[in-house]
């Protein structure tokens, strides 16, 4: 890890990463890169740890994008693979992420916001797929069609300008908006939801929500019917019921 992005692992299991460039409006230049891979790489390796949520310093920007100066001076074309830190395409997580979206998030802001499983967005926050601004092209959008209407999609990729908070909250981009001061406070009532359910109660419904964005109906329910067996079979799975009849929290092992 280094200081540009930081990392605080809570006793509640729940992991805060930080981007902390907020005089660079936390853009993905090398060191915030390098910290995102360590940072996810941490996360996902420590059982204690069961949601993430990211976000930015500073009350300006989550993530202004892609360092615009580096790619002159590399004469960057094509990003390579491994060039960017992204959940879903370059980066396996089994447990859930949450964006919490201080301020602007464009372009590759976006994208890191976008690969997050939920995502939380202060009502000052904007967001916009700025490439077409700089000639430049957003394949990384690609799985958005999951997420908003096409058309909408296509305006937002078309034209690159920024839609606000509330708009994104309209079109199914957020999950939930808070004030600027409340952002985390939000953040981390929606993480402490997830913490509610049993472990890999959890992980099924990840892996069921992904299994059916990228299948068919019947493949999918196959799927995630094989997903859920280890869930069925758990602990767990005894716990919930035997809680419930006895009027108490369940007390889960993950197991």
């Amino acid at each position: 890890m280094n200081d540009a992005v930081l990392f605080e692992a809570r006793d509640d299991g729940i992991a805060i990463i930080t981007l902390n460039r907020p005089e660079q409006r936390n853009a993905l230049i090398r060191d915030i890169r390098d910290g995102l891979f360590s940072a996810w790489d941490r996360f996902e390796r420590d059982p204690k740890l069961r949601v993430a949520i990211l976000t930015g310093s500073g009350d300006k920007a989550f993530c202004a994008g892609g360092d615009l100066k580096e790619m002159v001076e590399r004469q960057l074309r094509v990003p390579p693979r491994d060039m960017f830190p992204v959940p879903g395409d370059n980066i396996e997580l089994s447990k859930p992420t949450i964006a919490a979206v201080n301020g602007v998030a464009f372009a590759g802001g976006w994208m890191i916001a976008q690969a997050c499983d939920l995502c939380v967005a202060s009502t000052s926050a904007r967001f916009a797929i700025t490439e077409v601004k700089v000639g430049r092209s957003s394949p990384w959008a690609a799985p958005l069609i999951h997420m908003i209407p096409q058309r909408i999609m296509m305006e937002i990729i078309l034209t690159g300008k920024p839609i606000t908070a509330q708009r994104a909250y309209e079109i199914g981009l957020v999950n939930r908006l808070a004030e600027p001061d409340k952002l985390m406070e939000v953040a981390l009532e929606l993480a402490a939801e997830i913490l509610d359910g049993a472990p890999l109660s959890v992980e099924a419904g990840l892996d069921t929500v992904m299994l059916a964005t990228e299948m068919g109906r019947s493949a999918a329910l196959q799927a995630a019917r094989h997903a859920s067996e280890y869930a069925y079979h758990s602990e767990d799975a005894q716990e919930g019921p035997k809680a419930f009849a006895e009027k108490r929290r369940p007390q889960w092992k993950g197991r």
